[in-house]
C-alpha cells in the first residue's frame, strides 16, 4: 500500500510540474537539458543539415548536450529519447533485444536516426528502419530530436522526425574522457576516448564495450526463464584536415557489434544473435565568395548484418540478413543576403538487402535469398529569411525520383518569431512519402503491388521565457494524417486469399503478407516546463498522442495504433550541494496502450521511478551512482515480453 501511495504520488508530481504549465518543447527542452547553468547562450543545432540558432527553428526541437547527458546516466540512446516529448517505445525484452522508438504516433520506421550526418536505416529490416537496440551512449557528444514530417532535407521515411547524433569533437590540443560503471544482473559498462588539434588536424577515437546477464526476454507466465544476456562493443572515430584555409577533408567512421540472447516463441531456447553495422563517411569541404557559398560533396555507407544461430538445430544459423546503403551527396548553402540563406542539394541512394531462413536439418538445400534492391534521386531547395528583426521564415521543396515509383514532389514552410517579450511563436507544415521497404517487396512475406506511404501534418506552438531565462513554459499542438500506411497480415490457416501464398507458387502457404491501410491519423499536445534555481534544476513534460486508425469501414477504425499511450509524462529534479554531491531524480510514467490493431490486448500504465547520486572528487573527475525502476514496477511495453526491474549501478567518469 505504502508503495502504491508513494508511486501514485510521485507520478501526480510529474503531471502537476508538467501539463499545467503547457511548456513548449522547442528552446524549452534545449534550455532544460542542454544549458540550465547558463540559459542565455545560444544553442546551435544541425538537424536541420546546417547549423541555426534553436530559437529560429519552426518545427518542435529537443536538445540533449554532453552535461545532459551525463546527468542522465542513461546507457542506452533509447532511454534518453525517451525523456523527451512525443517520444514512446516497445521492447521485447532487456537490453539489445528489438526496439522499436515511434515519435509522436508515427511507425518505428518514420523515425530517421542519423550519426555524424549520416543515415542509419537497415534496409533488410522488416520496414527499412533503424533498431535502436544497437545503439549505446558511446562517445556522443550530442542529441537533437526533431519532431513532425522533415523530408524536405532528410528525404524518404522523416515522417515522425529525425534523431541526430553527434559524436564528440576534440577542442584542445589533447583531450580525453572515461567512464566505468558496473551493477545489476553482472552489467559492466567501459567506455574511453582521446583526441586533439594539431596544426590542420582535428582527430578523436572512441570505444565502449558493454556487456550484462540480462533477464529473461520473455517472461515467467510465458515459458521465460533462464536471463538472456547482451554484450555490445562499439568504436567511433572522426577527422578533419584543412588543406587550405577555404578547404577541407572530413572523415567519420563508425562500428558496432552486438550478441543478444533471446528466447524461441514457445520457451526458453537458446537462440542468440549477432548484429553488426559499419558507417562510414568521407566528405570534401569547400568555402566559396569570402565564406558565403559554402559547399559539401560527400559519400557514404551503412551495412547493417544480422544473423541468429540455435546451438540445438542440426543447422546452427536460423536466418541471416544484410542490408546495405550507397549514397552520394551535394549540398550548398549560399547567403544570399544578410538575412536570407539558401540550402540545396542533390543525392543518389542505392538501397540492397538480402535474407534467408535455413532449414534445421542440414540434409535440406540452403534456401536462395530473398534480395531486391532499389535507387533514388533526389533534389531539395529551402530557403530562409529574415524580414524582420526576430522573424524567421522558411519554405522548401524536394523532388525524389524513386525507379520504382517514380517521382514525388513535397512542400514545407513555416516561421519562428521571437518577439521582445520573452515570448517565442512557432507554426510549421510538412509533408512526407516513404516507399515501401525492400524487405516488404520481396521477402518471403513481401507484396509487389504496395504502394508508397504518403504523410502530411502541421504544427504550432508558443514559448515563454520568465526570469531572466531561467524559467521556461510554452504548449505545441500538432496533427498528422497518413495514408497508404503499410502494416503485416497474417494469414489464417486454409485462406482463400490469393495473397496468402508464395509469390508465383499458389499451392504454397505462408503466414502472412504486407498491405496497404487506408488512413491513420495523429494529433495532440506536447508540453514542457524548465527552471533553473541557483543550484536546483527542475524540468518536466508531457504528451497527450491520439494514434488512430482511420480507415473508412474496416473492423479496426477508430482503434488506437499498437503500442502507442495517449499519454506520458517526464519529470526531474537535481539539486548540488555546496561540497560538491549532486542528487537528483526521474520520474516516467506511460499510459496504458494496446499491443494489438484489435485493441483486445491491453498494455497496463506504469510509473518509473530513478535515483541518481554525482560526487565531484576533482574538476575532471566524479563518482556517479543511480537506482533504476527503484519500486521494481512490474509492466510490459510489448505484450509477453519482459522488462528490466530495479537496477542499481555505480560508477566513476573523468574528463580531461
Amino acid at each position: 500500500m505504502l508503495r502504491n501511495i508513494i508511486c501514485n504520488s510521485v507520478s501526480l508530481g510529474a503531471l502537476a510540474l508538467s501539463f499545467p504549465v503547457l511548456a513548449q518543447d522547442g528552446s524549452a527542452m534545449s534550455t532544460t537539458s542542454s544549458v540550465v547553468a547558463a540559459a542565455t547562450d545560444s544553442i546551435i543545432v544541425t538537424a536541420t543539415r546546417t547549423p541555426v540558432d534553436v530559437d529560429e527553428i519552426p518545427a518542435s526541437i529537443a536538445v540533449l548536450d554532453k552535461a545532459a547527458i551525463d546527468r542522465a546516466q542513461d546507457l542506452g540512446v533509447t532511454e534518453l529519447l525517451l525523456r523527451t516529448p512525443g517520444v514512446s517505445y516497445s521492447r521485447n525484452g532487456g537490453y539489445g533485444t528489438a526496439t522499436s522508438l515511434r515519435i509522436r504516433g508515427a511507425e518505428a520506421e518514420h523515425t530517421v536516426a542519423v550519426i555524424d550526418g549520416v543515415k542509419l536505416n537497415d534496409p533488410s529490416s522488416t520496414a527499412g528502419g533503424y533498431n535502436f537496440a544497437n545503439l549505446m551512449v558511446g562517445d556522443i557528444d550530442r542529441i537533437e530530436i526533431l519532431r513532425g514530417p522533415q523530408s524536405i532535407l532528410w528525404g524518404s521515411q522523416a515522417i515522425g522526425g529525425v534523431v541526430n547524433i553527434v559524436t564528440a569533437s576534440p577542442e584542445k590540443s589533447l583531450e580525453g574522457s572515461f567512464d566505468i560503471e558496473a551493477g545489476s544482473r553482472e552489467t559492466v559498462s567501459a567506455r574511453a576516448a582521446i583526441g586533439g588539434r594539431t596544426g590542420p588536424l582535428a582527430w578523436r577515437v572512441g570505444a565502449q564495450h558493454f556487456t550484462t546477464e540480462g533477464i529473461s526476454a520473455l517472461r515467467p507466465e510465458f515459458g521465460g526463464g533462464e536471463r538472456d544476456g547482451y554484450r555490445n562493443s562499439n568504436v567511433s572515430g572522426r577527422a578533419e584536415l584543412a588543406l587550405t584555409e577555404n578547404v577541407s577533408v572530413d572523415l567519420r567512421g563508425y562500428y558496432a557489434k552486438g550478441r543478444n540472447e533471446f528466447d524461441g516463441f514457445m520457451g526458453d531456447s537458446a537462440d542468440y544473435g549477432i548484429n553488426r553495422e559499419f558507417v562510414g563517411y568521407a566528405g570534401l569541404n569547400f568555402d566559396l565568395l569570402s565564406g558565403r557559398f559554402r559547399n559539401r560533396i560527400a559519400y557514404a555507407y551503412t551495412d547493417t548484418n544480422r544473423d541468429h544461430f540455435n546451438p540445438d538445430r542440426e543447422r546452427q544459423r536460423s536466418y541471416e540478413a544484410d542490408g546495405r546503403n550507397k549514397r552520394w551527396e551535394y549540398q550548398g548553402v549560399f547567403d544570399l543576403a544578410d538575412a536570407v540563406t539558401a540550402t540545396f542539394g542533390l543525392e543518389n541512394e542505392r538501397s540492397s538487402f538480402k535474407s534467408r531462413s535455413p532449414s534445421a536439418s542440414a540434409a535440406t538445400p540452403l534456401p536462395p535469398f530473398s534480395r531486391g534492391e532499389a535507387e533514388i534521386t533526389s533534389l531539395y531547395g529551402q530557403l530562409s529569411v529574415q524580414p524582420l528583426d526576430g522573424l524567421t521564415l522558411t519554405g522548401g521543396v524536394r523532388h525524389d525520383d524513386h525507379e520504382r515509383y517514380g517521382g514525388k514532389a513535397l512542400f514545407a514552410a513555416g516561421g519562428a518569431w521571437q518577439l521582445g517579450t520573452g515570448t517565442i511563436l512557432r507554426a510549421s507544415y510538412g509533408e512526407g512519402f516513404k516507399a515501401p521497404s525492400l524487405y516488404q517487396l520481396f521477402s518471403d512475406y513481401g507484396n509487389v503491388t504496395l504502394d508508397p506511404e504518403r504523410a502530411h501534418g502541421w504544427e504550432a506552438g508558443v514559448e515563454q521565457r520568465l526570469l531572466d531565462d531561467r524559467l521556461s513554459l510554452g504548449a505545441s499542438w500538432f496533427d498528422r494524417t497518413t495514408t497508404n500506411q503499410i502494416i503485416y497480415n497474417g494469414c489464417a490457416p486454409g485462406s482463400s486469399d490469393p495473397l496468402c501464398f508464395v509469390p508465383g507458387d499458389p499451392t504454397t502457404p505462408r503466414w502472412g503478407y504486407y498491405l496497404n491501410l487506408a488512413r491513420s491519423e495523429a494529433h495532440g499536445i506536447e508540453a514542457i516546463a524548465a527552471l533553473n534555481i541557483g543550484r536546483l534544476l527542475l524540468d518536466g513534460n508531457y504528451s497527450w498522442v491520439v494514434a488512430e486508425d482511420r480507415s473508412a469501414g474496416s473492423a479496426t477504425e477508430g482503434n488506437w495504433l499498437p503500442r502507442r499511450p495517449r499519454h506520458s509524462a517526464n519529470a526531474s529534479a537535481s539539486y548540488e550541494l555546496p561540497f560538491g554531491l549532486t542528487l537528483g531524480a526521474a520520474v516516467r510514467w506511460s499510459g496504458k496502450s494496446y499491443d494489438n490493431a484489435s485493441n483486445a490486448r491491453k498494455l497496463d500504465a506504469y510509473t518509473l521511478v530513478d535515483l541518481r547520486a554525482e560526487y565531484r572528487l576533482a574538476e575532471e573527475a566524479e563518482l556517479f551512482a543511480r537506482v533504476e525502476n527503484l519500486f521494481d514496477q512490474d509492466y510490459m511495453t510489448t505484450y509477453r515480453y519482459g522488462t528490466l526491474g530495479r537496477s542499481i549501478y555505480a560508477g566513476i567518469r573523468g574528463r580531461f
